[in-house]
């Protein structure tokens, strides 16, 4: 067994009442962790020994696997009585073979509780600027977001088979100062163009504050086979966003560009987001979740000390 590899009969006795698993404890899943690890026991899964020193040192007992390697998944089997799934498919194909792996390692003993798994709101597609509820059909237009669909469509297969409470929070922009590239600064800095306001397409964001609360509660209120947007309240058009950050940093605003000269001056990785345009419907984040927004809008998230 690896060496920072931690078997369920050597964790401390308040692991073995409620025991969350982090799957893919990157930056939001560190913050959902502070955050649980005040009522429960938290563990994660970690691939690179300095993440698990890190982690080890703020209260988190480190897994050794690696998503990519199902084998080195088996001690995972029953270690959890909740699972926060944030690691991200593989960066080709069609589908998603980390979440399945996943899966099947949990189905190998006792089955978690409830699992929640990340998604983006990006499955929906471009949908015209339209107000966009969980119940929307999924139409995704790049491999980025027909790899979540199958993720999604894991988790859900996995919640059924295995009785499971499997729910789902799609996810879209997400900010804050203390994250790496968390704000506009850099890019209001290199002056890229945003799109004319005739042409500009409606963005969502949420701060990584807040959704790392939606996380945390979705383990304990989150439904069976249940979708959750978990945004905030702002409507911005993308270009109005980096007006905002502009003048709350005292910089300028960036220029506006035509949609042809956008597709002249910027990459297909930057224009694949002016390609999509909707509003996402909160509501079931903050009746079902009962999540209360400490940043609503961008207009106080950015504000905080960088």
């Amino acid at each position: 067994m690896p060496s920072n590899q931690t078997p369920l009969g050597a964790l401390p006795a308040r692991f073995r009442r409620e025991r969350v698993l982090i799957v893919g404890c990157g930056d939001v899943g560190t913050r959902a962790a502070r955050l649980l690890g005040r009522r429960t026991g938290v563990l994660a899964l970690v691939r690179d020994r300095q993440q698990a020193t890190a982690l080890r040192a703020s209260g988190v007992v480190p897994l050794a696997g690696d998503l990519d390697v199902p084998v080195t998944l088996g001690r995972l089997a029953g270690l959890a009585t909740r699972v926060l799934h944030l690691a991200p498919p593989q960066g080709t194909g069609a589908g998603d073979p980390r979440t399945v792996a996943l899966a099947r390692a949990l189905a190998r003993r006792s089955v978690p509780q409830a699992l929640v798994y990340g998604s983006t709101s990006g499955v929906y597609g471009d949908c015209g600027g339209a107000l966009v509820a969980e119940s929307r059909a999924l139409h995704p237009q790049t491999d980025r977001a027909r790899r979540r669909v199958a993720a999604e469509t894991a988790v859900r297969a996995f919640g059924r088979a295995a009785s499971v409470r499997a729910s789902i929070l799609r996810i879209p922009g997400i900010y804050a100062p203390d994250r790496e590239g968390g704000t506009p600064r850099e890019r209001l800095l290199r002056g890229t163009p945003v799109l004319a306001e005739g042409e500009d397409v409606y963005t969502n964001h949420i701060h990584a504050d807040d959704l790392a609360r939606a996380c945390v509660l979705a383990l304990w209120r989150g439904r069976p086979q249940r979708v959750v947007h978990a945004s905030d309240d702002s409507a911005l058009k993308m270009g109005d966003y980096f007006d905002l950050a502009a003048d709350l940093y005292g910089l300028p605003r960036p220029p506006r560009v035509t949609l042809a000269q956008a597709r002249e001056q910027l990459s297909p990785a930057l224009l694949s987001f002016m390609a999509e345009s909707r509003r996402l419907d909160n509501r079931r984040l903050k009746t079902e979740l009962r999540l209360r927004l400490r940043h609503p809008t961008p207009a106080t998230g950015l504000l905080q000390k960088e």
